[in-house]
């Protein structure tokens, strides 16, 4: 992951944003924040995981984006607007495929989202937020985000052991084969409940979750914190402003109907903008300030 200048603030701060951000997009099917959200979750996940991000996106996120705007007019016939028919006599609608990929655009911006908050929220954030009021279900938590890169790195080595005694997957016959992957199959699931097990042990062991236990944090909530967490606070206010006095509105059937882009109107969509690709910008923000003070030495 590239340094990341937003990973260093207060994890409030960080899971404040996630929170805002993720609920915002799920919850508004108005095109404009779902262009914001999508180009700042793309954007952030670039910046965080450069190729990797690209890869995702390309094998991913553009499928599921494809495959949403293509599905909708197959199930849904609503809307005024009359394209065709099928050959079942349904009819095919404008506003059933402007919906389609409206949808597609808020599934793909969340799983934008949600991939830039497993880089940013470590499961040690987590625990930090959660640990005294959910402390077993934050532990159950932060152990299922670890889970999977820990499974990935252990089969491999599970693999490549078995593979030096002529055991893996890629030796022998098609029943031989079988036969190695569930011996593989079978190492791991004793090496995850020995794993489990000795985790609990361990947590317990430390008094995790008893009555007055004191937990070591190296997070402080400083002056530069309270700076962001008041741009957020404004930012966030304009955008419930909007929402509430309803100046913000979009309806897709029968007709597709935009609110007016009014003074309001556009001061919500620019607060959102910003808040999307706040973490992009603290980020460029610090790549400069870096560059400069190299530049000067």
């Amino acid at each position: 992951m590239e340094q990341d200048n937003f990973s260093g603030y207060h994890p409030v701060i960080e899971f404040t944003y996630f929170i805002f951000v993720i609920a915002i997009t799920m919850f508004m099917m108005h095109p404009v924040f779902l262009g914001f959200s999508f180009a700042g979750g793309a954007v952030y996940y670039i910046y965080l995981k450069r190729k990797k991000a690209l890869k995702t996106m390309l094998w991913l996120i553009f499928p599921v984006l494809i495959l949403s705007t293509l599905l909708n007019p197959l199930f849904n016939h609503e809307g005024a607007t009359i394209l065709g028919y099928f050959k079942t006599g349904n009819p095919l609608t404008l506003e059933s495929i402007i919906y389609g990929l409206v949808s597609g655009v808020m599934i793909v911006s969340v799983l934008n989202w949600f991939s830039c908050y497993q880089c940013v929220m470590t499961s040690d954030k987590f625990i930090y937020l959660f640990g005294k009021i959910i402390p077993a279900m934050s532990l159950i938590f932060s152990m299922v985000l670890r889970f999977v890169p820990k499974f990935k790195a252990q089969i491999q080595k599970v693999s490549d052991a078995q593979k030096c005694v002529g055991r893996d997957v890629t030796n022998g016959n098609v029943l031989q084969r079988a036969k190695h992957g569930m011996k593989i199959l079978s190492v791991m699931i004793t090496w995850a409940l020995e794993n489990s097990v000795e985790t609990a042990d361990s947590m317990r062991s430390r008094g995790y979750g008893l009555r007055g236990r004191n937990n070591f944090s190296i997070y402080r909530f400083d002056s530069r914190d309270t700076r962001l967490m008041c741009i957020m606070a404004v930012l966030g206010g304009i955008v419930f402003s909007g929402l509430i006095l309803k100046k913000v509105t979009v309806l897709y059937y029968p007709l597709i109907e935009i609110n007016e882009p009014g003074i309001i109107a556009v001061l919500t969509y620019t607060a959102y903008g910003i808040l999307c690709f706040l973490p992009f910008i603290l980020d460029i923000m610090e790549d400069v300030k870096w560059h400069y003070l190299r530049s000067g030495i």
